[in-house]
């Protein structure tokens, strides 16, 4: 059991991510490749990772490189996952590229007493083997993370709509009490099942929240109390094909224009009453359009209290990105677990 002991000052110093953190996008990702579990839930991005890696150099390059030093186990380095990758992708390697050199050598030092010793681990306290190594990962989130851009922003769009509702109907400990199932919030502290008993101080810095679509089931803390307190959970989500983005005319040819309205209103959040005001109709005709959106796996609802919050699924925001973006042309950047018998398996 992993507690996060809260202070009043940590409550108002709450974070959540505002964009998919592409290096514990990354992390989790290639957990995901190493082991069978939860993989019914990533069954198409399976397919698709095993197809950009199989039989390819770049796939040697992540089964020699990478996993060595990122293994789906109790521990794996803090500086892979650097605080600078909420900036996105290249603000993260660039920490993970000129980390300290000493830091490198104490946290591959504890990765071996896990994972066994490794050649390649021990050069990455030289600067050309990180860099050597920076490279693989990105070329890695190249082509199994990125092609999915659309599908992660979706998840954590929806998320952060669900969030905020509950801060701001609940406050702060209605926003952690909304983290159930994976977490339990029992005032001043968090419960989150993990494979080691850990009390986690936050000591007035707050926490940062990080959803990931890639993580399976265990949520996951910086193995180092020192640095600035992070939590990755999973979310839990549908998982629909991506399909071309829509015109606006097609869309409302598709749809309807009362209903492609109505998806439309959904993409930033909306309870039936707020959809019913937006489109100029009564909440009896907003929970039928809602229903039907709904029903063609458009929307996902959620109940909250005594409203209904609905939100985008990965298909309906992919129907209201434009149309560069079906194209592959991803938006620009908006953008652990203890000691080695701690870490949780996710």
């Amino acid at each position: 059991m992993l507690r996060i002991h809260f202070t009043p000052e940590d409550l108002t110093r709450i974070s959540l991510a505002r964009a998919p953190d592409p290096l514990w996008e990354l992390v989790c990702s290639l957990h995901r490749l190493q082991t069978t579990r939860g993989r019914w839930a990533y069954a198409d991005w399976y397919r698709d990772a095993r197809r950009a890696l199989a039989d390819r150099p770049l796939g040697s390059a992540v089964r020699t490189l990478l996993v060595p030093v990122l293994p789906r186990a109790r521990y794996f380095p803090d500086f892979l996952t650097p605080h600078e990758s909420e900036d996105g992708l290249a603000a993260g390697m660039a920490a993970v590229h000129d980390a300290p050199p000493a830091r490198v050598g104490r946290e591959i030092r504890l990765l071996e007493g896990v994972n066994g010793p490794s050649a390649w681990a021990r050069r990455l306290v030289e600067r050309g083997a990180r860099e050597q190594l920076t490279r693989v990962m990105r070329a890695y989130y190249d082509a199994v993370v990125a092609p999915h851009h659309d599908r992660l922003h979706a998840h954590l769009a929806g998320e952060r709509a669900r969030l905020a509702r509950q801060i701001l109907d609940t406050g702060a400990e209605g926003l952690l009490a909304a983290l159930a199932p994976s977490m339990r919030w029992r005032p001043p502290v968090l419960h989150i099942d993990y494979v080691e008993d850990r009390d986690l101080y936050l000591r007035g810095r707050g926490l940062r929240l990080v959803p990931s679509h890639f993580n399976w089931h265990s949520p996951i803390a910086l193995a180092d109390d020192a640095l600035r307190p992070v939590l990755v959970y999973p979310l839990h989500h549908s998982r629909p094909p991506a399909v071309p983005a829509a015109s606006e005319a097609t869309l409302a040819a598709l749809l309807g224009k009362t209903r492609a309205a109505a998806l439309r209103a959904v993409a930033a959040g909306a309870t039936t009453s707020e959809l019913g005001r937006a489109l100029g109709v009564s909440p009896a005709t907003a929970t039928h359009h809602s229903t039907v959106l709904r029903n063609a796996n458009l929307i996902s609802s959620r109940r909250l209290h005594n409203t209904v919050l609905h939100t985008l699924t990965p298909l309906g925001a992919a129907m209201l990105r434009p149309v560069a973006s079906s194209r592959g042309e991803p938006d620009p950047d908006t953008s652990r677990p203890t000691l080695p018998s701690q870490r949780p398996l996710g």
